[in-house]
C-alpha cells in the first residue's frame, strides 16, 4: 500500500503541484488549506509525512507543528516563502525534519521525502542482519535499522536525535560545535546564535536516561560524547 502524504498550504496551485509529482512518485495524498483542519487531520489519519507551510490562515505552521511535535513523531517538512534564517531556525526548534523556501522545485521535494521516509523508516527485518552495532558501555548503536538501545533496552529516537547522537558516537570525545554540528547532522551552514543543537541535545538526554557515556558539554564550544 502506498505511503500517505499530507500537504497544508492555503495555496491550492502549490497543493495541486506538489500532489501532481508526489503522485507520479506513487505517493497517496490529502491535503488541507487551513491549519486548525490540518492539526486534527494529521492526528487522526497518521500518514507517512507532513509538507506544511509556514504562513497559513488562523493557526500557522509553526503552532500546527508544535502541537503534531507534541503528540506525533511524524516527519515534517516545512514550506515558506521567506528566506529567512530565523524562520528555518525555528522551524528545525519546533522539531521539523527539513525545510524548502518557496518557490521550490517540485522534483527536490520528491527526492527531500524519499530521503527523509528512508531514514526514518524502522521495518523489522525477517532476515539474518548484519547491521554490527557501534558500541560503547552501555550504549548500543545499530546504523543499518537505525535502533538504540540502553542496556538492552530500545529508546525510540526521532530521525535527527538517532543522527545527532550517530555523529557524536562515531567521533568519542571530539568536541563538536554548534555550528559544526549543523552542518553535519542538518546540512545547514548557519553563522548566526542558534538553540536548534541545544534544544535536540536536551531531548537526547532525557531520552537516554541512564547511558553511559554521557553527552557533554564544552562550555564555550560544544558538545560531546564521553
Amino acid at each position: 500500500m502506498p505511503d500517505t502524504l499530507f500537504l497544508v498550504d492555503d495555496e491550492q496551485h502549490i497543493i495541486d503541484l506538489a500532489a501532481m509529482y508526489l503522485e507520479q512518485e506513487g505517493f497517496q495524498i490529502t491535503s488541507a488549506n487551513d491549519g486548525a483542519v490540518a492539526l486534527q487531520r494529521i492526528l487522526n489519519e497518521e500518514p507517512a509525512l507532513v509538507v506544511l507551510d509556514l504562513m497559513l490562515p488562523g493557526m500557522d505552521g509553526r503552532e500546527v507543528c508544535k502541537r503534531v511535535r507534541a503528540q506525533s513523531d511524524v516527519p515534517i517538512i516545512m514550506l515558506t516563502a521567506r528566506t529567512d534564517d530565523v524562520d528555518k531556525i525555528v522551524g528545525l526548534e519546533l522539531g521539523a525534519d527539513d525545510y524548502l523556501t518557496k518557490p521550490f522545485n517540485p522534483r527536490e521535494l520528491v527526492a527531500r521525502v524519499k530521503a527523509i521516509l528512508r531514514r526514518s523508516a524502522t521495518r523489522p527485518s525477517a532476515t539474518p542482519t548484519t547491521d554490527a552495532p557501534l558500541m560503547i558501555d552501555n550504549l548500543s548503536i545499530y546504523p543499518e535499522r537505525r535502533v538504540v538501545e540502553i542496556s538492552g533496552r530500545p529508546v525510540a529516537l526521532r530521525m535527527k536525535e538517532f543522527d545527532l547522537l550517530m555523529t557524536l558516537a562515531q567521533n568519542r570525545g571530539i568536541v563538536f560545535s554548534r555550528e559544526k554540528l549543523l552542518d553535519v547532522v542538518w546540512g545547514f551552514d548557519f553563522a548566526g546564535e542558534t538553540r536548534t543543537v541545544d534544544v535536540h541535545v536536551a531531548h537526547l538526554r532525557h531520552k537516554l536516561e541512564g547511558m553511559r557515556p554521557q553527552i557533554e558539554t564544552v562550555w564555550g564550544v560544544g558538545y560531546k560524547l564521553d
